[in-house]
C-alpha cells in the first residue's frame, strides 16, 4: 500500500475592511483634503485696517470741510427678564432635615417658579446646588438668587435636562 500524503489547504485570502475602517479612511481623506484647501495664507483672508495719511492741500476739499458725524450711541441689549412661570423646577432634600424640600418648593412657587415636584435625593452633594441644562443657565442663576443658593452646576444624569434641579443640603437650612 502506498503512503497517503495529507495536504493542508492554504486558507489565505483577501479580507475586506469593515465598514468602520472604510469610514475612517474616508474621514481621514476628507480631513486631509480640507486641510489642503484651507492651508493657504490665512492672514491674506483677514481684513486689515487701511491707514490713509492725509497730505495738506492748499484748497480744502468739500469732504474735509464737513463736520464729522457724531457716533451713534451704543445701546447695550439687556437680556429679557426671566419668565419664572415658564421654567420647570424640581426640589430635592439631601439634608436629612424633614420637610426641607417641601418648604423650599413652596418658596420657589411663591416667587413664581413652576415647581413640578419635590422629594428626597440619595447621594453625596457637597453643598446646596441649582443644577441646570445649558439652555437654562440664566434662569438657574435667577432661581439660585431667589432661594439664596450660591452653588450652580451643569445638570448631570439622572437629572432631567428640560428643567432646573435644586438639591438642598444641611448648609441651606
Amino acid at each position: 500500500m502506498g503512503s497517503r500524503v495529507v495536504r493542508t489547504r492554504d486558507e489565505r485570502g483577501v479580507a475586506f475592511p469593515s465598514p468602520l475602517v472604510m469610514l475612517s479612511i474616508v474621514a481621514v481623506a476628507m480631513a486631509g483634503l480640507a486641510f489642503a484647501v484651507t492651508s493657504g495664507d490665512v492672514e491674506s483672508d483677514v481684513a486689515r485696517p487701511v491707514t490713509v495719511e492725509a497730505t495738506p492741500s492748499a484748497t480744502p476739499s468739500p469732504s474735509a470741510t464737513r463736520a464729522p458725524r457724531p457716533s451713534e450711541p451704543r445701546t447695550s441689549r439687556t437680556p429679557a427678564p426671566v419668565e419664572r412661570s415658564e421654567v420647570l423646577v424640581e426640589v430635592y432634600n439631601n439634608s436629612g432635615i424633614a420637610g426641607l424640600a417641601g418648604t423650599t418648593a413652596d418658596t420657589a412657587a411663591t416667587a413664581g417658579w413652576q415647581v413640578v415636584g419635590s422629594d428626597n435625593w440619595v447621594g453625596t452633594i457637597p453643598s446646596s446646588t441649582v443644577y441646570f441644562p445649558p439652555r437654562l443657565e440664566r434662569q438657574a442663576d435667577t432661581l439660585a438668587k431667589d432661594l439664596g443658593v450660591t452653588r450652580l452646576m451643569p445638570a448631570v444624569a439622572p437629572m432631567r435636562f428640560d428643567r432646573l434641579t435644586v438639591i438642598l443640603t444641611a448648609d441651606y437650612a
